[in-house]
């Protein structure tokens, strides 16, 4: 077990991506502390977790509310002494162009897939630093390397996503916690469903994945979860401000 005794926290952990990182994590001996803003899908992935012999809790957390991050944060570190892993993975999707998305939306965008992350790192980062080091990994997206069409407020945020993870990076390298971002591309999760909507449903996406990704098809949540491993443990051990782009080719096609 790579991770055996570290201590993770995974917010946006209730579904998707964030939740099969935090089994994989859980498999690899973690103990995964699960934080959704959905209380009841956040103890159905420390369930999980646990059914499949690891360890992990659930703490019902909106990443839109300081206090409720910084509770999180304080309240693992009060709980288990250290912090090795913070996945900042909670997200939301904005579509519209610049006529279409109004401030409300932007500044959405802006609290939760960046603000909301560099809070979280705030505030674990003097432990980490204390305790010798350790890895932050924000969720960011391929939509954060190059452009999407009519995607202005989310290709904006995930943009400062990768930005901001390069620039702690080179902050707190010398500390040895180290700083990456995980940049998925189309997966097949319930967070694709505004982007869907706006494509015009599901055979329309479909469509899409079949002609505009070079693979010709999505990536399961599974498959991010081993890239999410990878990324946390000390399989990257000298790997530091770096985008790790997993989105069968789209990004280069």
């Amino acid at each position: 077990m790579i991770l055996r005794d570290r201590i993770a926290v995974v917010t946006g952990a209730g579904s998707g991506i964030g939740r099969a990182g935090a089994m994989i994590m859980g498999r690899e001996g973690a103990v995964v502390v699960i934080a959704d803003r959905d209380k009841s899908a956040g103890e159905a992935t420390a369930c999980a977790v646990r059914a499949a012999g690891g360890r992990a809790e659930a703490v019902a957390t909106d990443v839109d509310d300081d206090k409720a991050v910084e509770q999180l944060i304080n309240g693992t570190l009060d709980r288990h002494g250290r912090i090795d892993i913070l996945h900042n993975h909670a997200g939301i999707q904005v579509g519209g162009m610049l006529t279409e998305v109004g401030t409300d939306g932007m500044d959405a965008s802006w609290r939760i897939n960046v603000r909301a992350q560099f809070l979280a790192a705030r505030t674990v980062m003097p432990s980490m630093i204390a305790q010798g080091g350790g890895v932050i990994l924000n969720t960011a997206s391929n939509s954060g390397v190059f452009y999407d069409r009519k995607m202005i407020a989310y290709a904006t945020s995930k943009h400062a996503v990768v930005a901001m993870t390069r620039q702690m990076s080179l902050d707190y390298a010398r500390h040895n916690v180290r700083v990456n971002a995980l940049c998925p591309g189309w997966v097949d999760t319930p967070f694709n469903e505004p982007f869907i909507a706006q494509m015009g449903g599901r055979e329309a996406i479909e469509r899409y994945v079949r002609t505009k990704i070079p693979m010709g098809r999505w990536a399961s949540a599974e498959e991010i979860a081993e890239a999410i491993l990878f990324l946390v443990s000390d399989r990257s051990s000298f790997m530091t401000g770096q985008a790790l782009v997993v989105d069968g080719g789209e990004s280069i096609g």
